[in-house]
């Protein structure tokens, strides 16, 4: 049994460490609080120095306002702030800084000297504190604008000390924190220096482009999209419910629903989405090169991940994750930043208004903007720019040949679509005058010939596209399948004899909640004894793939129940039956076969990548080819 112990309230020392270890979890940390007053203070230089990974040395020099001289005490006093006054201020921050504990809990477990002078003062003024105690203080010589120094961080929390890693590994993170903060403020110059060398620097200039320039490469910011969420911008779904559906999926997630606040997004509480995004052919197999920001502050969320990462959905490889510099602009009422001590997480009032904002107007972007990738090296990363300096053949990106912007999946109207996807029936002639043509994602494609019976060798405006028949045509069917389903006409084929499909009791279990999505995309299902299934018909398009219905549909269910959530079966199961369905590698196809597939290809909503999100064709320009055959240099 326990016995009761005395309750004893913690002397200042103890209580003052405690407070500094919830702000400060490692050098990045003092950074990051040190930039948020700078960048408030108005400056538009912010220079960082740094030895030892931030450990040893820590100085934060801005031209901003500055302290007024009989200020300057009080700001190493806990909560001492000049950014709110009352506690509905906390409903309305409009500033990075606001609590009034960073130079309190820094001060606390370093040595730091303060040097500050305003733009009406002769001089400035400074003050050196040890430990949270005042050492020293008085005029000094100094530019306008505030010097921090803080040095031997953690000097007296030795525990804390032995949990920072390397000054290499240190200095990184600082420099990311950095490189965040210049892509939040474009307009601030930023300059890093790390062991007297100059490791970053961003131009100010005010240009997204730019500054994404200096933290990725030029290659790399060249290749990004223009991300911008307009209020005429059309929805991505073609129903509430199917957008309430992708955004459900965020629960699964780690987001509890209690969090979740559903409200329509209207006029009267706009939210502007802007910044950059990568083309699918560019990606990362991390999310390091994701970057969010919320009225300018670097925020981390699993909401605003999964919008992005939603947005990509059938255009990105399983794996791989975009780069992406989202900017959200809401009204500060509609924030809470004061949910986290290092401010560093935050909780909209509506999650789910913001997470729809952002999910369509990078789904836009990529509609708009998405192009081919030229003939280039691909490694174990995927499709990567070059680093630069490289010799030989180098990725590129064809510029894009415009876009449209129909709604998810736009009806498709050709003779392989009036024909229910076979291939086979694109031989013949069609005694019905054809329809319009719907507006093209793709140049004209002219088709020359297939090489190994599995790429279709076409010319364009500028050089030629390599198809991947197998991808082009599952992309083909992928988005004819929806748009079939969101009319309610998807063509199904009866079958001659139905075919038995047998469960053991466990597979059953497993796959009963997805049997009923089976209706909605043409299979006609039949309880037939204990454990067995009879299938009665099946999806016109799936029956002249010609497949062994009874063990490929099993081959179906089965990687759909175990390769994604209840969210998400229906598309997962669309995009299997559309794979499976698709004509294969290997396959010899006509000229007439390979003009109708490729034309189908150019009326898809996103013909450049398959249901996957693997690339259905790569591009191979005139210049490219001129200067293989030494025609140009």
């Amino acid at each position: 049994m326990i016995a009761p112990k005395k309750i004893n309230l913690l002397p200042d020392e103890v209580a003052s460490k405690i407070a500094a270890g919830e702000v400060v979890e490692r050098p990045a940390s003092v950074v990051r609080e040190l930039l948020d007053n700078a960048i408030d203070s108005g400056a538009r230089n912010i220079r960082v120095e740094i030895r030892g990974g931030g450990r040893d040395l820590i100085r934060i020099i801005d031209d901003g306002c500055g302290i007024f001289p009989e200020d300057m005490p009080k700001a190493f006093l806990r909560h001492a702030t000049s950014k709110i006054n009352t506690a509905d201020d906390l409903w309305s921050v409009r500033t990075l800084g606001f609590r009034g504990e960073a130079l309190y809990s820094i001060a606390a477990i370093s040595r730091m000297q303060l040097l500050s002078r305003t733009a009406t003062s002769q001089a400035g003024y400074e003050l050196a504190v040890d430990g949270g105690r005042l050492v020293a203080d008085g005029p000094r010589g100094a530019p306008p604008g505030t010097i921090v120094t803080v040095r031997e961080l953690f000097f007296n929390l030795p525990a804390r000390l032995k949990f920072l890693k390397s000054a290499q590994a240190e200095g990184a993170h600082i420099t990311a924190q950095v490189q965040g903060y210049a892509l939040a403020h474009p307009g601030i110059k930023f300059t890093l220096i790390n062991e007297a060398r100059l490791t970053f620097q961003s131009p100010g200039d005010g240009d997204l482009r730019s500054a994404a320039m200096s933290v990725y490469g030029p290659e790399v910011a060249r290749a990004l999209l223009p991300v911008g969420l307009e209020p005429e911008s059309e929805l991505l779904s073609d129903s509430p419910a199917a957008e309430e559906e992708a955004y459900q999926g965020d629960l699964s997630n780690g987001i509890s629903e209690g969090d979740v606040r559903y409200a329509a997004l209207t006029g009267t509480n706009p939210i502007d989405v802007h910044g950059y995004v990568s083309p699918p052919a560019l990606s990362r197999s991390n999310r390091q090169a994701q970057h969010f920001f919320i009225n300018g502050r670097a925020v981390q969320s699993r909401m605003l991940t999964f919008a992005v990462e939603e947005a990509y959905h059938t255009l990105l490889m399983v794996g791989r994750r975009p780069i992406c510099i989202i900017n959200v602009t809401v009204d500060p009422s509609l924030v809470d930043v004061n949910v986290h001590p290092a401010k560093s997480e935050v909780k909209f009032r509506d999650e789910r208004a913001v997470f729809s904002a952002v999910q369509k107007a990078v789904r836009s972007a990529l509609t708009a903007h998405v192009a081919a990738p030229v003939y280039g090296s691909r490694g174990s990363e995927g499709w990567a720019l070059p680093s630069g300096g490289s010799s030989g053949i180098e990725m590129e990106f064809a510029p894009s040949f415009g876009g449209r912007d129909q709604g998810a999946l736009g009806p498709l109207q050709s003779d392989l679509w009036r024909a229910g996807g076979s291939l086979e029936h694109a031989r013949g002639d069609s005694a019905e005058p054809l329809p319009p043509p719907p507006p093209r994602n793709l140049p004209p494609l002219r088709v020359v010939g297939q090489v190994g019976s599995t790429y279709i060798i076409t010319e364009g405006p500028d050089g030629l596209f390599l198809v991947d028949q197998h991808a082009a045509h599952e992309r083909v069917l992928y988005e004819k399948m929806g748009a079939a389903m969101a009319r309610g006409d998807l063509p199904v084929q009866p079958l001659l004899q139905p075919v038995p499909l047998h469960f053991s009791a466990a597979q059953l279990a497993e796959l009963e909640p997805v049997l009923p999505l089976m209706s909605e995309l043409g299979f006609d299902l039949e309880s037939f004894g204990e454990n067995t299934v009879l299938v009665r018909a099946v999806p016109a398009v799936y029956a002249e793939s010609k497949r062994d219905v009874g063990r490929d549909l099993i081959d179906v269910l089965d990687t759909v129940v175990t390769g994604s959530t209840p969210e998400r079966w229906r598309e997962e199961m669309a995009i299997t039956l559309a794979c499976h369905s698709a004509v294969r590698a290997g396959q010899t196809l006509s000229l007439d076969e390979m003009r109708a597939l490729v034309g189908q290809l150019e009326l898809c909503e996103y013909p450049r990548v398959c249901a996957h999100g693997r690339p259905t064709m790569l591009h191979l320009s005139t210049t490219q080819l001129e200067r293989e055959f030494g025609r140009r240099a």
